[in-house]
């Protein structure tokens, strides 16, 4: 609870991932990925109620087995490759009212920390708006980029291009680790994303997203490499 408002969260994992198949319950570091959302969801300071979503029986066993609530099994029609992602959520807070904000955590943010959602939280209240989501500095700059056709370079913004990075206007993007809404809101709008959402940044090593085998390989090496104990400790500062 935060401010006297109640808060559930919701972790979001179907079994028919494409890019990394079963993805949310391969083992990273001696746990399945889903069980690092789930771990750190369980240490913030507002959330009330923290369950899964998914249809897939096989994650919904893992989540339980990590501490997960899972009320309710996801309709398989919300579930498909091309599903959009709100759908889930509003399915969630259908069958679970009273909640005054939600919470969206997907597993693929791993090295999400409970600071970063409780930040998010506090950034909202704060900002005294209705939605808040998670972003970090880009690798790229969209200023460097470029569209192509029949091998012709086309910028994709109209502006001057820098030739020093340092020179460069900083950029975000969605990182896709946390989002937030009031529920009401969310139910009206069907979207995190509008003009009057606000934004709170994340490191970009905690920023990292589970889309392929490399990531999953990145993060098994910050593991191994014993990165990765730092990179938490820094999240609790």
């Amino acid at each position: 609870m935060i401010a006297g408002k109640r808060v559930l969260a919701v972790i979001s994992a179907r079994g028919g991932s494409k890019g990394v198949p079963r993805k949310n319950i391969r083992e990273v570091g001696g746990k399945p990925l889903i069980a690092w959302s789930i771990e750190e969801a369980k240490k913030s300071r507002y959330i009330d109620k923290l369950i899964l979503s998914s249809e897939d029986e096989e994650i919904i066993q893992v989540a339980q087995e990590w501490g997960c609530d899972v009320p309710f099994v996801r309709p398989v029609e919300l579930a498909q490759d091309n599903t959009p992602g709100v759908e889930p959520v509003l399915h969630a807070v259908k069958e679970l009212p009273g909640f005054d904000y939600v919470v969206l955590l997907q597993p693929t943010s791993p090295l999400r920390a409970f600071s970063d959602i409780d930040k998010c939280l506090e950034t909202c209240l704060r900002m005294n708006s209705p939605a808040c989501v998670s972003v970090t500095v880009p690798d790229k700059s969209p200023y460097w980029m470029y569209t192509l056709r029949d091998s012709k370079l086309s910028p994709l913004l109209n502006a001057n291009i820098c030739e020093f990075r340092q020179e460069l206007p900083i950029v975000h993007v969605l990182n896709g680790a946390v989002y937030i809404a009031k529920v009401s809101w969310f139910v009206e709008n069907r979207t995190f994303l509008h003009e009057k959402t606000v934004a709170c940044e994340m490191p970009k090593i905690r920023s990292i997203d589970i889309d392929d085998d490399l990531d999953l390989e990145f993060f098994r090496f910050l593991i191994t490499r014993g990165v990765l104990k730092k990179i938490l400790n820094y999240s609790s500062r």
